[in-house]
Protein backbone atom coordinates (compact mmCIF):
# COMPACT_ATOMS: atom_id res chain seq x y z
CA UNK A 1 0.00 0.00 0.00
CA UNK A 2 1.41 3.87 -0.64
CA UNK A 3 2.49 5.66 2.49
CA UNK A 4 0.78 9.02 2.36
CA UNK A 5 2.40 11.52 4.21
CA UNK A 6 1.50 13.07 6.92
CA UNK A 7 0.33 16.45 6.79
CA UNK A 8 -2.70 18.51 7.55
CA UNK A 9 -4.56 18.43 4.73
CA UNK A 10 -8.58 18.09 5.21
CA UNK A 11 -8.44 14.46 3.57
CA UNK A 12 -5.49 13.62 6.40
CA UNK A 13 -7.14 15.02 8.68
CA UNK A 14 -10.72 13.33 8.29
CA UNK A 15 -8.96 10.06 7.54
CA UNK A 16 -7.10 10.39 11.12
CA UNK A 17 -10.76 12.10 12.96
CA UNK A 18 -12.47 8.47 12.02
CA UNK A 19 -10.04 6.37 13.97
CA UNK A 20 -10.39 5.36 17.56
CA UNK A 21 -7.25 3.50 18.40
CA UNK A 22 -5.74 2.24 21.62
CA UNK A 23 -2.15 2.20 22.68
CA UNK A 24 -0.30 1.17 25.25
CA UNK A 25 1.25 2.39 28.76
CA UNK A 26 -0.63 4.74 31.23
CA UNK A 27 0.80 7.66 29.56
CA UNK A 28 0.23 8.76 26.17
CA UNK A 29 2.46 7.93 23.96
CA UNK A 30 5.37 10.25 21.75
CA UNK A 31 3.25 8.83 18.46
CA UNK A 32 -0.30 9.50 19.77
CA UNK A 33 -0.02 12.77 20.67
CA UNK A 34 1.73 13.71 17.54
CA UNK A 35 -1.34 11.61 15.75
CA UNK A 36 -3.76 13.87 17.50
CA UNK A 37 -2.21 17.16 16.36
CA UNK A 38 -2.57 15.89 12.98
CA UNK A 39 -6.31 15.28 12.86
CA UNK A 40 -6.92 12.27 14.85
CA UNK A 41 -9.81 12.88 17.47
CA UNK A 42 -9.91 9.91 19.66
CA UNK A 43 -9.02 7.04 21.59
CA UNK A 44 -9.63 4.42 23.10
CA UNK A 45 -8.76 3.04 26.88
CA UNK A 46 -8.34 -0.65 28.19
CA UNK A 47 -7.28 -2.13 31.56
CA UNK A 48 -4.00 -1.56 30.23
CA UNK A 49 -3.96 2.07 30.45
CA UNK A 50 -5.40 2.39 34.05
CA UNK A 51 -4.26 1.58 37.48
CA UNK A 52 -5.61 4.39 39.67
CA UNK A 53 -8.79 7.27 39.08
CA UNK A 54 -5.48 9.32 39.90
CA UNK A 55 -3.06 8.09 37.28
CA UNK A 56 -5.75 8.25 34.68
CA UNK A 57 -6.70 11.57 35.22
CA UNK A 58 -3.34 12.72 34.58
CA UNK A 59 -3.37 10.55 31.47
CA UNK A 60 -6.60 12.02 30.08
CA UNK A 61 -5.45 15.36 31.05
CA UNK A 62 -2.09 14.74 28.71
CA UNK A 63 -4.18 14.36 26.01
CA UNK A 64 -6.02 17.22 26.10
CA UNK A 65 -2.89 19.05 27.18
CA UNK A 66 -2.38 18.23 22.93
CA UNK A 67 -5.56 18.63 21.70
CA UNK A 68 -8.27 20.21 24.10
CA UNK A 69 -11.68 18.77 22.30
CA UNK A 70 -10.57 14.83 21.73
CA UNK A 71 -13.19 12.18 22.59
CA UNK A 72 -11.58 9.51 25.28
CA UNK A 73 -13.68 6.64 25.29
CA UNK A 74 -13.55 3.44 27.28
CA UNK A 75 -15.21 0.18 27.41
CA UNK A 76 -16.72 0.30 31.15
CA UNK A 77 -20.14 -1.70 31.44
CA UNK A 78 -19.85 -1.90 35.09
CA UNK A 79 -20.17 -5.37 36.00
CA UNK A 80 -18.54 -8.21 34.39
CA UNK A 81 -16.77 -5.99 32.04
CA UNK A 82 -14.62 -2.89 33.52
CA UNK A 83 -11.71 -1.00 32.66
CA UNK A 84 -11.99 1.46 35.78
CA UNK A 85 -11.58 -1.52 38.21
CA UNK A 86 -10.33 -3.77 36.13
CA UNK A 87 -7.54 -5.39 39.11
CA UNK A 88 -10.49 -5.14 41.60
CA UNK A 89 -13.49 -5.79 39.95
CA UNK A 90 -16.35 -3.04 39.65
CA UNK A 91 -17.57 -1.33 41.87
CA UNK A 92 -20.92 -1.55 40.10
CA UNK A 93 -22.82 -4.32 39.65
CA UNK A 94 -23.53 -4.93 35.95
CA UNK A 95 -26.59 -5.14 33.58
CA UNK A 96 -28.22 -8.11 34.53
CA UNK A 97 -28.46 -7.12 37.77
CA UNK A 98 -29.90 -4.17 37.21
CA UNK A 99 -32.53 -5.94 35.17
CA UNK A 100 -33.04 -8.40 37.70
CA UNK A 101 -33.92 -5.30 39.93
CA UNK A 102 -36.37 -3.84 37.45
CA UNK A 103 -36.23 -0.37 39.21
CA UNK A 104 -35.43 2.18 36.47
CA UNK A 105 -35.07 5.03 38.86
CA UNK A 106 -32.21 2.81 39.93
CA UNK A 107 -30.50 2.28 37.14
CA UNK A 108 -30.52 5.84 35.65
CA UNK A 109 -28.75 6.22 39.13
CA UNK A 110 -26.05 3.50 38.98
CA UNK A 111 -25.42 4.96 35.44
CA UNK A 112 -25.31 8.67 36.27
CA UNK A 113 -22.52 7.72 39.32
CA UNK A 114 -20.72 5.80 37.24
CA UNK A 115 -21.01 8.45 34.05
CA UNK A 116 -19.53 11.03 36.90
CA UNK A 117 -16.78 8.98 38.18
CA UNK A 118 -15.81 8.52 34.26
CA UNK A 119 -16.36 12.48 33.97
CA UNK A 120 -13.79 13.03 37.06
CA UNK A 121 -11.36 11.33 35.16
CA UNK A 122 -11.80 13.41 32.47
CA UNK A 123 -13.21 10.49 30.40
CA UNK A 124 -16.47 11.57 27.77
CA UNK A 125 -17.37 8.33 25.90
CA UNK A 126 -18.40 4.92 27.44
CA UNK A 127 -19.07 2.22 24.93
CA UNK A 128 -22.30 1.19 26.86
CA UNK A 129 -24.58 -0.05 27.28
CA UNK A 130 -25.16 -2.86 26.12
CA UNK A 131 -28.94 -3.02 24.44
CA UNK A 132 -28.49 -7.01 23.38
CA UNK A 133 -31.40 -9.07 23.99
CA UNK A 134 -30.42 -12.20 25.85
CA UNK A 135 -32.60 -14.16 23.52
CA UNK A 136 -30.05 -17.25 23.45
CA UNK A 137 -28.66 -19.16 26.62
CA UNK A 138 -25.69 -20.78 25.02
CA UNK A 139 -24.35 -16.77 24.16
CA UNK A 140 -20.94 -17.08 25.20
CA UNK A 141 -20.11 -13.12 24.87
CA UNK A 142 -23.15 -11.18 26.09
CA UNK A 143 -24.52 -13.08 29.10
CA UNK A 144 -24.62 -11.14 31.97
CA UNK A 145 -23.65 -7.93 29.93
CA UNK A 146 -27.57 -7.75 29.16
CA UNK A 147 -30.43 -6.73 31.14
CA UNK A 148 -32.38 -9.81 30.34
CA UNK A 149 -34.07 -11.81 27.54
CA UNK A 150 -36.82 -9.72 27.59
CA UNK A 151 -37.06 -6.94 24.84
CA UNK A 152 -39.51 -4.73 26.82
CA UNK A 153 -37.55 -5.11 30.05
CA UNK A 154 -34.42 -4.40 27.93
CA UNK A 155 -35.42 -1.51 26.49
CA UNK A 156 -36.76 0.42 29.49
CA UNK A 157 -33.54 -0.15 31.37
CA UNK A 158 -31.29 0.59 28.26
CA UNK A 159 -33.05 4.13 28.05
CA UNK A 160 -32.42 4.92 31.73
CA UNK A 161 -28.81 4.08 31.75
CA UNK A 162 -28.57 6.31 28.18
CA UNK A 163 -30.35 9.14 30.01
CA UNK A 164 -28.05 8.62 33.27
CA UNK A 165 -24.74 8.35 31.93
CA UNK A 166 -25.53 11.22 29.56
CA UNK A 167 -26.63 13.51 32.29
CA UNK A 168 -23.34 13.57 33.79
CA UNK A 169 -21.87 14.55 30.37
CA UNK A 170 -20.54 11.40 29.46
CA UNK A 171 -21.82 10.47 25.75
CA UNK A 172 -23.24 6.90 26.02
CA UNK A 173 -22.84 4.22 22.88
CA UNK A 174 -25.16 1.86 22.64
CA UNK A 175 -24.27 -1.51 21.50
CA UNK A 176 -23.72 -4.16 19.65
CA UNK A 177 -26.00 -3.11 16.73
CA UNK A 178 -28.35 -4.55 15.42
CA UNK A 179 -28.46 -6.83 18.42
CA UNK A 180 -25.87 -9.82 19.47
CA UNK A 181 -27.91 -11.49 22.15
CA UNK A 182 -28.87 -14.56 19.96
CA UNK A 183 -25.93 -15.75 19.12
CA UNK A 184 -23.59 -18.79 19.98
CA UNK A 185 -20.59 -17.58 18.40
CA UNK A 186 -18.34 -14.90 19.93
CA UNK A 187 -17.21 -12.30 17.47
CA UNK A 188 -14.00 -11.48 18.99
CA UNK A 189 -13.26 -15.38 17.41
CA UNK A 190 -15.07 -16.14 14.22
CA UNK A 191 -18.37 -14.65 12.23
CA UNK A 192 -21.77 -15.34 13.95
CA UNK A 193 -24.86 -15.48 12.15
CA UNK A 194 -28.57 -14.61 13.30
CA UNK A 195 -31.07 -16.76 11.51
CA UNK A 196 -33.97 -15.13 12.29
CA UNK A 197 -37.01 -13.18 9.99
CA UNK A 198 -37.01 -9.75 9.63
CA UNK A 199 -40.35 -9.36 11.73
CA UNK A 200 -38.86 -11.44 15.00
CA UNK A 201 -36.10 -8.60 14.76
CA UNK A 202 -38.48 -6.06 14.81
CA UNK A 203 -40.33 -7.19 17.79
CA UNK A 204 -36.92 -8.77 19.59
CA UNK A 205 -33.46 -6.89 19.17
CA UNK A 206 -34.48 -3.82 17.18
CA UNK A 207 -36.80 -2.87 20.28
CA UNK A 208 -34.26 -1.54 22.49
CA UNK A 209 -32.24 0.09 20.21
CA UNK A 210 -35.64 2.13 19.32
CA UNK A 211 -35.59 3.05 22.99
CA UNK A 212 -31.98 4.14 23.35
CA UNK A 213 -32.42 6.66 20.08
CA UNK A 214 -35.59 8.28 21.77
CA UNK A 215 -33.37 8.67 25.01
CA UNK A 216 -30.97 10.39 22.93
CA UNK A 217 -28.03 8.31 22.89
CA UNK A 218 -24.96 10.38 21.26
CA UNK A 219 -23.52 6.93 20.05
CA UNK A 220 -24.40 3.39 18.70
CA UNK A 221 -21.85 0.62 18.24
CA UNK A 222 -22.68 -1.82 15.20
CA UNK A 223 -21.89 -5.36 15.93
CA UNK A 224 -19.94 -8.63 13.92
CA UNK A 225 -22.42 -10.56 13.12
CA UNK A 226 -24.40 -12.03 10.27
CA UNK A 227 -28.24 -11.04 9.78
CA UNK A 228 -29.12 -13.03 6.23
CA UNK A 229 -32.53 -11.44 6.81
CA UNK A 230 -31.29 -7.75 6.65
CA UNK A 231 -28.30 -8.47 4.55
CA UNK A 232 -27.16 -11.97 3.41
CA UNK A 233 -23.82 -11.29 2.70
CA UNK A 234 -21.97 -8.68 4.78
CA UNK A 235 -22.24 -8.17 8.64
CA UNK A 236 -23.45 -5.51 10.34
CA UNK A 237 -20.90 -3.19 10.58
CA UNK A 238 -19.96 -3.23 7.01
CA UNK A 239 -23.18 -3.32 5.58
CA UNK A 240 -24.89 0.15 4.11
CA UNK A 241 -28.33 -1.82 4.99
CA UNK A 242 -27.84 -2.10 8.49
CA UNK A 243 -26.13 0.94 8.99
CA UNK A 244 -27.55 3.42 6.42
CA UNK A 245 -31.27 2.05 5.42
CA UNK A 246 -31.94 0.51 8.52
CA UNK A 247 -30.98 2.16 11.68
CA UNK A 248 -30.17 6.14 9.32
CA UNK A 249 -33.14 5.80 7.42
CA UNK A 250 -35.91 3.51 9.05
CA UNK A 251 -34.68 4.23 13.19
CA UNK A 252 -34.06 7.78 12.50
CA UNK A 253 -30.43 7.95 14.57
CA UNK A 254 -29.21 11.25 13.59
CA UNK A 255 -25.82 10.34 16.26
CA UNK A 256 -22.51 8.45 15.71
CA UNK A 257 -22.25 4.81 14.51
CA UNK A 258 -19.00 3.53 16.20
CA UNK A 259 -17.68 0.21 14.75
CA UNK A 260 -17.07 -2.72 17.50
CA UNK A 261 -13.22 -3.60 17.77
CA UNK A 262 -11.96 -3.91 14.22
CA UNK A 263 -9.07 -6.68 14.80
CA UNK A 264 -12.07 -9.07 16.37
CA UNK A 265 -11.56 -11.74 14.16
CA UNK A 266 -15.33 -11.36 12.57
CA UNK A 267 -13.70 -8.50 10.46
CA UNK A 268 -9.98 -9.00 10.46
CA UNK A 269 -9.97 -12.85 9.48
CA UNK A 270 -12.18 -12.25 6.54
CA UNK A 271 -11.58 -8.77 5.25
CA UNK A 272 -8.24 -7.42 7.45
CA UNK A 273 -8.90 -4.21 9.16
CA UNK A 274 -7.73 -1.87 6.30
CA UNK A 275 -10.34 -3.21 3.73
CA UNK A 276 -12.78 -4.09 6.62
CA UNK A 277 -12.34 -0.10 7.90
CA UNK A 278 -13.14 1.04 4.51
CA UNK A 279 -16.00 -0.69 3.88
CA UNK A 280 -17.34 0.66 7.82
CA UNK A 281 -17.32 4.17 6.91
CA UNK A 282 -18.76 3.45 3.03
CA UNK A 283 -21.55 1.65 4.76
CA UNK A 284 -22.27 4.66 7.33
CA UNK A 285 -19.96 4.19 10.26
CA UNK A 286 -18.46 7.46 11.20
CA UNK A 287 -15.69 6.17 14.05
CA UNK A 288 -13.05 2.96 13.32
CA UNK A 289 -13.14 1.49 16.97
CA UNK A 290 -8.91 -0.36 16.80
CA UNK A 291 -6.93 -0.94 19.47
CA UNK A 292 -7.88 -3.93 22.01
CA UNK A 293 -5.46 -5.86 20.68
CA UNK A 294 -3.90 -3.94 17.71
CA UNK A 295 -2.65 -0.48 19.98
CA UNK A 296 0.45 0.92 17.43
CA UNK A 297 1.09 4.22 15.42
CA UNK A 298 1.87 1.27 12.09
CA UNK A 299 -2.10 0.29 12.62
CA UNK A 300 -2.93 4.35 12.82
CA UNK A 301 -0.86 4.60 9.66
CA UNK A 302 -1.72 1.28 7.95
CA UNK A 303 -5.97 2.87 8.33
CA UNK A 304 -5.20 6.53 7.38
CA UNK A 305 -3.78 5.28 4.30
CA UNK A 306 -6.00 2.94 3.55
CA UNK A 307 -8.98 5.61 3.90
CA UNK A 308 -7.07 8.10 1.56
CA UNK A 309 -6.25 5.43 -0.55
CA UNK A 310 -10.12 4.52 -1.11
CA UNK A 311 -11.03 8.12 -1.43
CA UNK A 312 -8.07 8.84 -4.57
CA UNK A 313 -9.53 5.40 -5.95
CA UNK A 314 -13.00 6.21 -6.10
CA UNK A 315 -13.95 3.57 -3.46
CA UNK A 316 -14.94 5.71 -0.88
CA UNK A 317 -16.70 8.93 -1.78
CA UNK A 318 -14.98 11.70 -0.30
CA UNK A 319 -18.47 13.39 1.52
CA UNK A 320 -18.92 10.08 3.00
CA UNK A 321 -15.88 10.34 4.78
CA UNK A 322 -15.80 14.17 5.75
CA UNK A 323 -19.69 13.74 7.34
CA UNK A 324 -18.26 10.67 9.35
CA UNK A 325 -15.55 13.07 10.33
CA UNK A 326 -18.15 15.91 11.13
CA UNK A 327 -20.08 13.31 13.01
CA UNK A 328 -17.21 12.91 15.12
CA UNK A 329 -16.27 16.19 15.58
CA UNK A 330 -19.91 17.05 16.53
CA UNK A 331 -19.62 15.04 19.32
CA UNK A 332 -16.31 16.38 20.27
CA UNK A 333 -18.26 19.64 20.91
CA UNK A 334 -21.16 18.27 22.77
CA UNK A 335 -18.98 15.95 25.34
CA UNK A 336 -17.86 20.02 25.82
CA UNK A 337 -20.76 21.28 26.50
CA UNK A 338 -22.69 18.57 27.28
CA UNK A 339 -25.77 18.62 30.15
CA UNK A 340 -25.45 18.44 33.41
CA UNK A 341 -27.90 16.36 35.89
CA UNK A 342 -30.98 18.59 35.26
CA UNK A 343 -34.54 17.40 35.75
CA UNK A 344 -35.34 17.83 32.02
CA UNK A 345 -32.45 15.03 31.09
CA UNK A 346 -32.67 12.53 34.67
CA UNK A 347 -36.33 12.71 33.42
CA UNK A 348 -36.98 8.81 32.21
CA UNK A 349 -37.92 7.88 28.61
CA UNK A 350 -41.28 6.33 29.99
CA UNK A 351 -41.99 10.31 31.28
CA UNK A 352 -41.97 9.67 34.90
CA UNK A 353 -41.20 12.62 37.34
CA UNK A 354 -37.57 13.47 37.07
CA UNK A 355 -35.55 12.57 40.65
CA UNK A 356 -34.12 15.41 43.21
CA UNK A 357 -30.75 16.07 42.56
CA UNK A 358 -28.49 14.12 44.76
CA UNK A 359 -25.02 15.56 44.42
CA UNK A 360 -24.91 16.91 47.90
CA UNK A 361 -25.51 13.32 49.39
CA UNK A 362 -22.60 11.91 48.07
CA UNK A 363 -22.29 8.90 50.63
CA UNK A 364 -25.88 7.37 48.89
CA UNK A 365 -24.44 7.98 45.47
CA UNK A 366 -20.72 6.54 45.88
CA UNK A 367 -22.94 3.37 47.58
CA UNK A 368 -25.32 2.94 44.94
CA UNK A 369 -23.30 -0.02 43.39
CA UNK A 370 -23.44 -1.91 46.65
CA UNK A 371 -27.30 -1.11 47.09
CA UNK A 372 -28.53 -2.66 43.82
CA UNK A 373 -25.80 -5.29 44.12
CA UNK A 374 -27.82 -6.21 47.46
CA UNK A 375 -31.44 -5.96 45.46
CA UNK A 376 -30.03 -8.33 43.11
CA UNK A 377 -29.25 -11.16 44.66
CA UNK A 378 -32.17 -14.23 44.49
CA UNK A 379 -32.11 -16.67 47.40
CA UNK A 380 -33.53 -20.11 47.31
CA UNK A 381 -33.20 -22.57 50.44
CA UNK A 382 -32.94 -19.49 52.82
CA UNK A 383 -35.71 -20.04 54.74
CA UNK A 384 -33.96 -23.19 56.25
CA UNK A 385 -30.72 -21.76 56.20
CA UNK A 386 -28.10 -20.93 58.88
CA UNK A 387 -25.23 -18.27 58.34
CA UNK A 388 -22.10 -19.44 58.63
CA UNK A 389 -20.05 -19.18 61.41
CA UNK A 390 -16.82 -21.22 60.77
CA UNK A 391 -14.60 -20.10 57.93
CA UNK A 392 -15.51 -22.18 54.80
CA UNK A 393 -13.59 -23.92 51.83
CA UNK A 394 -14.39 -21.60 48.51
CA UNK A 395 -14.43 -23.73 45.21
CA UNK A 396 -14.41 -22.04 42.35
CA UNK A 397 -15.61 -23.33 38.81
CA UNK A 398 -14.50 -21.47 36.81
CA UNK A 399 -14.83 -21.32 33.10
CA UNK A 400 -12.39 -19.48 30.62
CA UNK A 401 -13.45 -15.98 30.63
CA UNK A 402 -14.55 -14.13 27.51
CA UNK A 403 -11.66 -11.44 25.79
CA UNK A 404 -14.73 -8.86 26.43
CA UNK A 405 -14.52 -9.39 30.27
CA UNK A 406 -10.81 -10.60 30.45
CA UNK A 407 -9.08 -12.67 32.32
CA UNK A 408 -7.32 -10.29 34.58
CA UNK A 409 -10.25 -8.91 36.60
CA UNK A 410 -11.12 -11.20 39.88
CA UNK A 411 -14.59 -12.45 40.67
CA UNK A 412 -15.96 -14.84 43.21
CA UNK A 413 -17.01 -14.59 46.76
CA UNK A 414 -13.65 -15.48 48.43
CA UNK A 415 -11.64 -11.99 49.18
CA UNK A 416 -14.97 -11.08 51.08
CA UNK A 417 -15.39 -14.25 52.69
CA UNK A 418 -12.22 -14.24 53.97
CA UNK A 419 -12.46 -10.90 55.53
CA UNK A 420 -16.03 -11.29 56.73
CA UNK A 421 -14.59 -15.12 58.20
CA UNK A 422 -11.32 -15.40 59.04
CA UNK A 423 -9.51 -18.26 57.68
CA UNK A 424 -11.72 -18.85 54.58
CA UNK A 425 -9.35 -20.97 52.53
CA UNK A 426 -10.35 -21.02 48.60
CA UNK A 427 -9.19 -23.07 45.35
CA UNK A 428 -10.12 -22.98 41.29
CA UNK A 429 -10.93 -25.99 39.40
CA UNK A 430 -12.22 -26.76 36.15
CA UNK A 431 -12.75 -29.86 33.88
CA UNK A 432 -13.89 -32.79 33.86
CA UNK A 433 -11.93 -33.86 37.77
CA UNK A 434 -13.24 -30.40 39.51
CA UNK A 435 -16.00 -32.23 41.57
CA UNK A 436 -13.73 -34.87 42.97
CA UNK A 437 -10.80 -32.23 43.52
CA UNK A 438 -12.99 -29.44 45.24
CA UNK A 439 -14.14 -32.35 47.76
CA UNK A 440 -10.77 -33.29 48.36
CA UNK A 441 -9.18 -29.85 48.88
CA UNK A 442 -12.25 -28.72 51.13
CA UNK A 443 -11.41 -31.95 53.57
CA UNK A 444 -14.43 -31.26 56.80
CA UNK A 445 -14.86 -27.60 55.67
CA UNK A 446 -17.91 -26.53 54.58
CA UNK A 447 -17.91 -25.88 50.62
CA UNK A 448 -19.33 -22.33 49.22
CA UNK A 449 -18.94 -23.46 45.58
CA UNK A 450 -19.33 -20.40 43.24
CA UNK A 451 -20.24 -21.44 39.33
CA UNK A 452 -20.64 -19.09 36.51
CA UNK A 453 -23.13 -20.01 33.73
CA UNK A 454 -23.69 -23.41 35.05
CA UNK A 455 -26.01 -24.02 32.12
CA UNK A 456 -23.32 -23.73 29.56
CA UNK A 457 -20.56 -25.98 31.11
CA UNK A 458 -21.57 -29.87 31.38
CA UNK A 459 -18.32 -30.03 33.62
CA UNK A 460 -19.33 -27.30 35.90
CA UNK A 461 -22.86 -29.09 36.10
CA UNK A 462 -21.23 -32.68 36.61
CA UNK A 463 -18.71 -31.25 39.14
CA UNK A 464 -21.82 -29.36 41.20
CA UNK A 465 -23.72 -32.89 41.47
CA UNK A 466 -20.50 -34.56 43.36
CA UNK A 467 -20.21 -31.84 45.72
CA UNK A 468 -23.97 -32.00 46.30
CA UNK A 469 -24.17 -36.26 46.80
CA UNK A 470 -21.16 -35.96 49.25
CA UNK A 471 -22.01 -32.41 50.57
CA UNK A 472 -25.59 -31.85 50.20
CA UNK A 473 -24.97 -28.97 52.85
CA UNK A 474 -23.11 -26.76 50.05
CA UNK A 475 -23.96 -23.38 49.82
CA UNK A 476 -23.37 -22.73 45.61
CA UNK A 477 -23.12 -19.21 44.31
CA UNK A 478 -24.09 -18.81 40.31
CA UNK A 479 -22.80 -15.67 39.27
CA UNK A 480 -23.97 -15.72 35.61
CA UNK A 481 -26.90 -16.07 34.01
CA UNK A 482 -29.18 -17.98 36.56
CA UNK A 483 -30.17 -20.26 33.87
CA UNK A 484 -29.93 -23.70 35.95
CA UNK A 485 -32.29 -25.20 38.62
CA UNK A 486 -31.34 -23.91 41.96
CA UNK A 487 -29.63 -26.46 44.36
CA UNK A 488 -27.90 -26.68 47.01
CA UNK A 489 -28.41 -25.51 50.63
CA UNK A 490 -28.77 -22.21 50.14
CA UNK A 491 -28.59 -21.01 46.00
CA UNK A 492 -27.64 -17.55 45.41
CA UNK A 493 -27.81 -15.76 42.09
CA UNK A 494 -25.96 -12.89 41.93
CA UNK A 495 -26.66 -12.17 38.48
CA UNK A 496 -23.26 -11.09 37.45
CA UNK A 497 -19.50 -11.65 39.01
CA UNK A 498 -18.92 -7.92 39.95
CA UNK A 499 -16.76 -7.11 43.03
CA UNK A 500 -20.16 -5.87 44.49
CA UNK A 501 -21.46 -9.02 43.86
CA UNK A 502 -19.38 -11.26 45.53
CA UNK A 503 -19.67 -8.66 48.29
CA UNK A 504 -23.49 -8.93 48.62
CA UNK A 505 -23.28 -13.12 48.62
CA UNK A 506 -20.48 -12.80 51.35
CA UNK A 507 -22.82 -10.80 53.49
CA UNK A 508 -25.38 -13.41 53.25
CA UNK A 509 -23.62 -16.26 53.76
CA UNK A 510 -22.16 -14.99 56.84
CA UNK A 511 -25.04 -13.34 58.13
CA UNK A 512 -23.49 -10.06 57.61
Amino acid sequence: MTTFASGTDTLTRDALTVLQPGFPGTTAPDWLLRRLGEGLASVGLFGRNITSPEQLAALTAQLRAERDDVLVAIDEEGGDVTRLEVRTGSGFPGNHALGAVDDVALTREVAAELGRRLAECGVNLNWAPSADVNSNPANPVIGVRSFGADPDLVARHTAAYVTGLQSAGVAACTKHFPGHGDTAVDSHHALPRIDVEAPVLGERELIPFRAAIAAGTRAVMSAHILVPALDPTRPATLSPRILTTLLRDELGYGGLIVTDGMEMQAVAATYGIERGSVLAIAAGADAICVGGGLADDETVRRLRDALISAVRTGELPEERLADAAERVRELARWTATGPGPTAANMASAEGEAAPSPRAKDSAVRADVGLVAARRALRLTGGEVFSPLTEAPYVAAFTPVANIAVGGETPWGVAAELVRLLPGTKTGSFAGADAGPAALAAAGERRIVAVVRDEHRHPWMEAALDTLLTARPDTVVVEMGVPQAPPRGALHIATHGAARVCGLAAAEVIAGK
